[in-house]
């Protein structure tokens, strides 16, 4: 304080001298006002030294402190962004793990539908011959009967026509006999 005093002090003469000699040299009136200036500068940087360095200091600790900061928000945003492509990497190995699964299941159940298609057909295959034979069984016994009723309707017709009193005499007897030699020859 008592500096900035003697500066004023010393500004007081200099900016009476500098006003008052009209007649003075215009060179030293100039040379006077530089000085002033000069004193004046010294005096704002003395006064204003301390909070202007204060000033800047802080605002150079907080942009430092802006730029780690950010620092620190890229690093881990770069981070963040390194863990997100490992997923991505990671879901595209996935995705590829299940659609192998998913098309082996899918050839498992086609194989099974086909061995169950192949047993169902087999089964319908062996039912459709069992019923062919039963019915082709049926239609024989069902054609025999026919021929063999057709037979003994012709024979019979022939026989009626064809037969006459001595021919069933003689058939009769035939047939005596035959029996008779049955009961013989079974009798010894």
């Amino acid at each position: 304080m008592k500096i900035l005093l003697a500066c004023l002090t010393l500004l007081v003469p200099f900016a009476a001298l500098a006003a008052g000699d009209a007649e003075a040299d215009h060179g030293t009136t100039f040379m006077w006002e530089w000085l002033n200036l000069i004193l004046l500068v010294g005096v704002l940087f003395f006064l204003t030294r301390k909070p202007v360095l204060a000033y800047l200091g802080d605002r150079r600790s907080d942009i430092k402190s802006n730029l780690d900061g950010a620092e620190q928000l890229l690093n881990d945003a770069q981070t963040r962004l390194q863990e997100w492509q490992a997923k991505i990497d990671g879901m595209d190995a996935e995705v590829a793990d299940i659609r192998r699964v998913t098309q082996a299941a899918a050839e498992q159940e086609r194989e099974r539908i086909v061995a169950d298609a192949h047993v169902v057909a087999d089964r319908i295959q062996r039912t459709a011959v069992s019923a062919v034979e039963r019915e082709t069984r049926r239609a024989r016994v069902a054609l025999r009967e026919e021929a063999s009723e057709l037979a003994v309707e012709l024979a019979a017709g022939l026989l009626k026509n064809g037969v006459t009193e001595q021919d069933r005499d003689r058939l009769v007897d035939e047939f005596v006999e035959r029996l008779e030699s049955e009961n013989a020859g079974g009798s010894v």
